[in-house]
């Protein structure tokens, strides 16, 4: 059984090099540093320093696999590079460096690596083009955040994106960036302990109860996190559901289409991890660690392990269920 880490990043900067200087840079920078506080960006900078080669280099990507015994990586972008803010023009660069870079990381090593790239959300006419360079480029999808500024994921024009991802068969990774709740969570870290499960919860939601997975049934999206605080707190969706017919967008109760999503096991906690197996099904977890970033899992198999599952389940999450998600051959 070969043991794959679906939620591993690389840094592109070439990508950085096109969005600098460029007009929304400096207020996006700006509301970040809103968002987080100054000593949380004083810290993940440094932490960033130190583990840049992990982030940029193959043979250290490589070496670390190796010693946690992690076969293969799903690589995708940091989603410091989605750059949401950016118009027309200059989204189009980023994504296209995004997708080629990502492509030619993965290339290094292609029996071990494979890659998600980037879609720029802010530009639904754009997304599906963005969508369609990835694949070409034989990467296995995109990852997207929770939404981009004005646009929700529920927005009617992002449905182009989502049948195309439908037809081409592309996995999309759910990976949020920044929490819209602010300056509440700018201590302690909190925009992301507390902002990256909130805006999974948010986004899958989004998906839900609008009906994007009614009219999408076969879309392969994969929520990082463990989907955040929703796969285990559907109670109340359901029952809001069944009582409020506001709450009607989708045509099934909420909770029924969790077996329709996949999700990461970067939980932090073997018994949130058995929760979240009991809530969608072992056959929709997969291994994943936020590799190299110090809010993820140094061994994400030991991780795995101590949640105590049955040898099926464990093999199912250690790498079948992401072999079968992102057709990887044997």
């Amino acid at each position: 059984m070969t043991t794959v880490d679906v939620h591993a990043h690389v840094i592109l900067p070439k990508v950085e090099e096109t969005v600098a200087g460029q007009p929304g840079l400096a207020a996006h920078r700006e509301l970040d540093a809103r968002r987080n506080g100054q000593e949380a960006l004083g810290v993940s900078g440094k932490m960033i320093g130190e583990r840049i080669r992990r982030l940029t280099q193959v043979s250290a990507r490589l070496a670390d696999m190796d010693a946690t015994g992690v076969d293969v990586q799903i690589v995708s972008p940091s989603p410091s590079h989605y750059h949401y803010w950016a118009g027309p023009e200059i989204a189009e660069r980023v994504y296209r460096l995004a997708n080629e870079g990502t492509a030619e990381h993965c290339a290094q090593a292609p029996d071990r690596l494979h890659g998600l790239g980037l879609v720029p959300l802010q530009h639904a006419d754009l997304a599906v083009t963005a969508l369609d360079h990835a694949l070409d480029l034989g990467l296995k999808g995109v990852e997207i955040s929770s939404h981009a500024p004005g646009r929700e994921l529920s927005d009617p024009a992002l449905d182009p994106f989502w049948a195309r991802a439908q037809e081409r068969e592309a996995v999309l990774f759910l990976h949020p960036f920044g929490c819209t709740l602010d300056e509440r969570l700018d201590r302690w870290y909190l925009s992301n302990i507390v902002g990256q499960p909130t805006e999974n919860a948010v986004a899958l939601s989004h998906l839900i109860f609008s009906g994007v997975l009614d009219r999408f049934p076969a879309l392969k999206v994969l929520a990082a996190h463990g989907g955040g605080y929703l796969p285990t707190h559907l109670g109340r969706a359901d029952h809001g559901w069944q009582a409020r017919p506001d709450a009607r967008g989708c045509a099934e109760k909420p909770s029924s289409y969790l077996r329709k999503l996949s999700f990461d096991s970067l939980v932090h906690d073997p018994r949130v991890l058995r929760h979240l197996v009991e809530a969608v099904g072992a056959d929709q977890v997969l291994l994943g660690s936020d590799y190299p970033f110090d809010m993820g899992s140094d061994d994400p198999v030991a991780a795995l392990r101590a949640a105590g599952f049955p040898d099926t389940d464990f093999d199912a999450i250690r790498g079948g269920n992401a072999a079968a998600l992102f057709s990887l051959k044997d």
